[in-house]
């Protein structure tokens, strides 16, 4: 991995500079220095670095106007700031406006080394996830098809493989994993993308309802039925119709979805003319069809006649690796459409999302996120504001040191982070809360 990250060292001492590019050159990455921010910024305009760290005090820029030069550039860049003991606080405001994090001199090289491979980790993920979308996609509309464990990336490959024939598919998992993204993933990669994708939710309606909604009706066929309808197969024609649900339909409805599949024509209810359509069906349920079709409560000329192909989408909880991407993906998504600036997620909430069991799967999940963005304060999503439960809340402060953090940021936040007040407090020096802010990466909220 480290041959394929490179950095950019820009510090205005020689000896800082030599140190930290033979360091990381020995450990194989690719390293360029600069011994001010106007050189950086010309490197800048030649190529592009993965992680850049950066002095704050430079002659001309400083390293803070440097990092604010950087992320108008490119805000993929990670910038980590390297300071002194006494610019810890300008290294804070440097946090609060995106860098990824800072060092202070003398660098300790334990945790430099620490600091560096986790910054590359996050480099080659973010590459690793873009490079899979590449192979697997050209997959158009799958956006919040999220995902790089095997479980995921075994759907994706299913769709790919799918997409392009006109085979019944049904598409099997818990309620809320993303079925109907599934089926609209098949749609929008299959020569029927220029026609309309229809849903239609048979488990929101009655027999009667679901007929009429279908097949279409004439007008005076019933109560209430005014004018002419186009049912939904009719309005499928050329395109996909995607049944959800598809398990709660009765037994009339499964013969009369049966024939229509097996002709492609049906009439309108109250009408007497056979309307063809020309169709592609996709189906969804969280049942298990075939211990229906077992014990007589679906028809088995039907099951088969939709379950050419299977896709079954894993729950969350058996993908737990992809719950970074989905929170980071949907941060985006819903500060995007509020429009808010791009905020993060605390580690200790993260760390406990990466536990939960999340019944409600992917879309609970979602649900969370967009919660704790519109009753959230500050830069960063954080424990207190996810709906979690009783798991989570009891199992908040599992050690010493998470307790140490907690009373630690109750006291900055209590005399609103001025160093010395809390310092005071908390009954030691100025370095040595220093370090603890450090260690347990608190960051001032606005």
């Amino acid at each position: 991995m480290a041959d394929k990250i490179s950095i950019l060292i820009v510090d205005d001492e020689d000896s800082v500079r030599d140190s930290l590019l033979n360091w990381f050159m020995e450990d194989g990455y690719e390293v360029e220095a600069a011994d001010n921010a106007k050189k950086a910024l010309q490197l800048l305009e030649e190529k592009n670095f993965n992680i850049i760290l950066a002095d704050i005090k430079m002659p001309g820029m400083d390293g803070l106007e440097l990092h604010r030069r950087i992320r108008s550039l490119n805000r993929e860049t990670i910038v980590i700031i390297m300071t002194a003991f006494a610019s810890v606080e300008t290294a804070v405001q440097a946090l609060k406006d995106g860098a990824y994090d800072y060092v202070t001199k003398p660098f300790d090289p334990d945790d430099l080394s620490h600091l560096i491979r986790n910054a590359a980790n996050q480099v080659a993920l973010k590459n690793e996830n873009e490079a899979l979308k590449e192979r697997v996609t050209t997959l158009e509309e799958v956006d919040d098809l999220i995902g790089h464990s095997g479980a995921i990336v075994n759907v994706l490959q299913q769709i790919e493989s799918v997409a392009q024939s006109n085979a019944s598919v049904i598409v099997t998992g818990e309620s809320g994993t993303g079925k109907e993204l599934v089926a609209r993933a098949i749609h929008a990669n299959s020569s029927r993308r220029y026609f309309p994708l229809i849903s239609v939710h048979c488990g929101a309606l009655t027999e009667s309802l679901l007929e009429s909604e279908l097949f279409g009706h004439e007008k005076g066929a019933f109560t209430g039925a005014t004018f002419n309808r186009k049912g939904r197969f009719e309005m499928a024609d050329g395109g996909t119709i995607f049944l959800d649900e598809i398990a709660t339909i009765s037994p009339k409805m499964q013969i009369e979805l049966l024939r229509v599949l097996e002709t492609k024509s049906f009439v309108r209810v109250g009408g007497n003319r056979e309307i063809s359509s020309d169709f592609r069906v996709i189906c969804a349920t969280n049942r298990d069809l075939a211990a229906m079709v077992k014990n007589g409560t679906f028809r088995e000329d039907l099951y088969y006649r939709l379950n050419v192909v299977n896709i079954n989408i894993p729950p969350l909880r058996e993908r737990t690796e992809d719950i970074p991407l989905l929170v980071n993906h949907f941060i985006r998504k819903y500060c995007t459409s509020m429009s808010r600036d791009i905020i993060t997620i605390e580690p200790a909430a993260l760390k406990h999302l990466e536990k939960f069991e999340f019944p409600g799967n992917v879309r609970e999940l979602e649900n969370m996120i967009e919660r704790a963005i519109v009753i959230g304060n500050g830069r960063e999503i954080r424990l207190k504001d996810l709906p979690l439960g009783a798991e989570i809340a009891e199992s908040a402060v599992e050690s010493l040191d998470e307790l140490e953090k907690r009373h630690i940021e109750q006291i900055l936040l209590k005399y609103n982070w001025n160093i010395s007040r809390s310092a005071r407090a908390l009954s030691v020096d100025r370095v040595t809360l220093y370090n603890k802010i450090k260690k347990y990466d608190l960051r001032q909220r606005e």
